[in-house]
């Protein structure tokens, strides 16, 4: 890198500095290979700060029990806990209330409850799903399997060679036929961040549904479910700085009250008979069995976490560390980014000429770079470049300049050494 290049790094937005954060997570100060570790691999998962850490051993050491059915003091602790996780969910969508709130394991598993409760009740013949061409295999097989079982048709929404949306397609493909539209906020390949609001409003017109995918946005700005109006908002914790295996759904207080359970076992009912069950109220009835209390609490500490950076200083400095490592990575000889959508997160999808996406990234984890290689579980959004897989480095609030040119000075070496 240059004396300009060095000049024109991102600078501190307000008062956040990455080095705050990077402060409060471990894993980010061990080595890999002999080599400080350099993690670009958020799209896959982010690190967690100890204050999470901390919140899952403190709940586990002094308030571990079950809830909702017990008398007892810990019972009353650890459902006190749960749903304390609930509102904070609620208040991080900007929800109307906790009830619009449902735990689950995580988006995939949103998605198909999504599917399988009100797909089953409101999907038929001849009805249209409209699914992104930029979407997480998540937020297609689930309706592949509902369409199939109700004989509904999975339509694509294409894209344009940006990676965007293509809008005037969107628009042409919606119908009284489409019942359902899912939209991810933000690609985990491409980084696009689709017009969600405005496709919204254009599929309610049609009195279709729609279910937003926002596994990757919410740690990247601020999501408010009133202001897109969206019927359904999915994400996981391990995608926020949160434990794995926890994530949440909120729906809309009607059209949750007319879905039927997908599950079924303890704390989703009222009453039981062999002649018949009655189910407890928006969102227990869609809580079947022990949850993830742990996870909950966890996922509490995480937005706690990152709310208390300002979140648009976050996405100020992540957007200009995006903007510098496409720079950084434009020195790159051979070196091309899939996806260059305005507006996009600080995702890089990458190829590089006359090497395997596996092999860079397996050249880099040497140098304690963590990428990830593959299809990325959105095989349409790589065809759509002619390609079966790709690498990706995804950034996040505590990444670095200084890290975006060890990647860069790494791919450099790489190029030298393939000659």
């Amino acid at each position: 890198m240059t004396t300009a290049d060095l000049d024109a790094r991102p600078r501190t937005a307000g008062a956040f500095s990455p080095e705050d954060a990077r402060r409060d997570v471990p894993v980010l100060h061990r080595t890999v290979n002999g080599r400080p570790l350099v993690w670009l691999d958020n799209g896959a998962t982010t690190q967690k700060p100890r204050q999470v850490i901390e919140a899952l051993a403190a709940y586990y050491a002094g308030a571990n029990s079950n809830i909702h059915r017990g008398a007892h003091t810990m019972a009353r602790e650890a459902t006190e806990a749960y749903e304390a996780g609930r509102a904070a969910v609620a208040r991080f969508l900007g929800a109307p209330s906790p009830e619009t709130v449902c735990f689950v394991r995580g988006t995939t598993e949103a998605i198909n409850l999504v599917a399988q409760s009100w797909g089953r009740a409101n999907l038929g013949p001849g009805d249209e799903i409209l699914v992104g061409a930029l979407e997480h295999h998540s937020n297609i097989v689930p309706w592949q399997l509902v369409a199939r079982e109700t004989r509904a048709r999975l339509v694509p929404v294409p894209l344009l060679a940006d990676g965007s949306i293509d809008r005037r397609a969107f628009e042409g493909l919606l119908s009284y036929r489409t019942r359902l539209v899912a939209i991810s906020h933000a690609s985990n390949t491409l980084g696009t961040v689709p017009p969600v609001r405005e496709m919204t409003a254009l599929a309610h017109r049609y009195g279709a549904r729609v279910l937003v995918d926002g596994a990757q946005a919410v740690a990247h700005f601020p999501v408010d479910v009133g202001e897109l109006d969206a019927d359904f908002y999915a994400f996981s914790g391990h995608k926020l700085y949160g434990p794995t295996g926890i994530g949440a759904l909120y729906g809309k207080p009607e059209v949750l009250a007319a879905m039927p359970p997908w599950q079924g076992g303890g704390n989703m009912i009222e009453q039981v008979d062999f002649t018949g069950s009655s189910y407890a109220p928006v969102p227990h009835c869609f809580e079947a069995g022990t949850g993830n209390i742990a996870g909950v609490v966890g996922l509490h500490a995480a937005i706690d976490w990152l709310t208390s950076f300002g979140r648009a200083e976050v996405a100020a400095y992540e957007e200009s560390l995006l903007e510098y490592a496409q720079q950084a990575l434009a020195s790159v000889p051979g070196l091309e980014v899939l996806g260059s959508a305005p507006g996009k997160i600080a995702v890089l999808t990458f190829t590089l000429a006359g090497s395997d996406p596996g092999e860079v990234a397996q050249w880099l984890d040497r140098d304690g770079i963590a990428i990830r290689a593959g299809h990325h579980c959105a095989q349409p959004s790589l065809r759509h470049y002619g390609l079966d897989s790709a690498a990706r480095a995804s950034l996040a609030l505590y990444n670095t300049p200084e890290e975006v040119d060890r990647l860069t000075d790494s791919l450099l070496r790489l190029r030298r050494s393939a000659g």
